[in-house]
């Protein structure tokens, strides 16, 4: 079982728990794992100040272990798939912990394929950390710069969306200070927008620190001043992105994927038919959804289930309520750039405050903390009321009572066709779960 790497690589408090020498450790057994006398590599990262440091260190790693390493420098994550594909690497390492805070890194790998590790391969580093010394490879490999990787991220955006025209369109862009901060600019400007950026301006210790799509107040303050169309705000390491329209309405992921869905199953672009997202998708996408005969798999919480039952499926479509978009036929990952791209290609022209993919069905989602949250989904009394109100709302809402997978917490989530009807029930649940507890 693996120890070290969770369900997005390796991560934790840069200097404490994601050392130096831990980054070389991965970095030399990464390089043995993939095989071959001397397996190129790509290496990426965000603004994080302990980002160089880790590069450093994971660089060597590889070079030590016989890998030829090229340094892409500070690039969204969704670009290390792209350039995996462009260039023929044997491997990319990102270095990155998303939209966690600065004091946070994390190391994550992609395959050849384009994909991320596999649990298995995840697992063979890690046992190749605790082995014996290995022997030194017939020669140690090197470390170079490589040029021109923000071009060629732009380069593919271009290529994708190239017959979307942005002019007359005024757009909003947070960068949360992170690793989007020159790229989407850029091609937004490229394609005709007016270009108003926030949080762009790096500092090392800034990255989602106030701003992104995790902190969207001063987006929506800014869009509810007036003067742009759409507003659209990113993480740290680029894989997601929220919408905001000129109300000021934050429009998730649910709302964003049934709009590309539409789109791209009108422009024959949706392969299979279908669309995957995770439990915390709202009810109302589903309603959606059946009513125009796009059939909905659903998986776990995490980017990584839906990636697996689109490739599982042969799917092209995916994503999360928190901004995560996969749209296969670019990038076997989030994208929040081009699924920005994505949400005005599929608007044509109108606004993004008249869309009208779904109905969002009201949502109260309440964090319980218990001693033991294992015991308390247990519950016998908890088990049955669900069940309960499950059956009451079938047809017209939902429900889901699930324990955190990282802290002593039941969250329980409801929704109904209103407001009032959503909180009752919630509250008679979260009731429950603080009298079990």
């Amino acid at each position: 079982m693996r120890k070290l790497f969770g369900t997005d690589g390796v991560r934790g408090v840069a200097g404490q728990v994601l050392t130096g020498e831990l980054a070389l450790a991965l970095g030399a057994a990464a390089a043995r794992e993939i095989g071959g006398e001397h397996p190129r590599v790509l290496v990426i990262r965000d603004t994080r100040e302990s980002g160089a440091m880790l590069e450093s260190a994971l660089a060597a790693g590889i070079a030590s272990a016989g890998g030829d390493v090229l340094l892409g420098g500070v690039l969204p994550t969704p670009a290390a798939p792209l350039l995996l594909g462009r260039y023929g690497f044997d491997l990319a390492a990102v270095i990155s912990a998303s939209h966690n805070p600065f004091a946070d890194n994390g190391i994550k790998f992609f395959g050849a394929d384009r994909f991320k590790l596999s649990d298995a391969t995840e697992l063979a580093i890690e046992q190749r950390l605790g082995a014996a010394k290995p022997d030194l490879p017939s020669r140690i490999g090197s470390i170079s710069a490589l040029h021109g990787t923000d071009e060629d991220y732009l380069r593919a955006l271009q290529e994708r969306f190239g017959d979307l025209s942005l002019k007359g369109i005024d757009v909003l862009l947070d960068c949360a200070n992170g690793s989007t901060y020159r790229c989407a600019p850029e091609i937004f400007r490229r394609l005709g927008a007016t270009v108003t950026v926030l949080a762009a301006e790096p500092d090392g210790r800034n990255i989602n620190d106030g701003c992104g799509s995790t902190h969207t107040g001063p987006i929506v303050e800014q869009m509810r001043a007036g003067g742009h169309d759409a507003g659209f705000a990113f993480d740290g390491d680029g894989d997601r992105m929220l919408a905001v329209d000129r109300d000021g309405a934050i429009v998730d992921g649910d709302e964003l994927i049934a709009l590309a869905t539409l789109h791209l199953r009108e422009r024959g672009r949706l392969p299979g038919g279908g669309v995957v997202v995770t439990v915390m998708t709202n009810f109302g996408f589903h309603t959606a959804m059946r009513a125009a005969g796009v059939e909905v798999a659903t998986t776990a919480i995490g980017d990584r289930y839906v990636l697996e039952e689109l490739r599982a499926r042969g799917w092209g479509l995916g994503g999360e309520q928190s901004g995560h978009i996969i749209d296969m036929g670019f990038v076997p990952s989030g994208d929040g750039i081009a699924s920005a791209l994505l949400t005005l290609e599929a608007l044509d022209g109108r606004d993004l405050a008249d869309r009208h993919a779904m109905d969002k069905l009201p949502q109260n989602l309440v964090n319980v903390r218990v001693r033991d949250r294992d015991a308390a989904i247990a519950d016998q009394v908890l088990r049955a009321a669900v069940q309960r109100e499950a059956a009451a709302l079938e047809g017209r809402g939902r429900v889901l009572v699930r324990p955190s997978g990282t802290e002593q917490l039941v969250r329980v989530m409801v929704e109904a066709p209103t407001e009032e009807e959503t909180e009752a029930v919630c509250a008679r649940l979260v009731a429950i779960v603080q009298t079990g507890s």
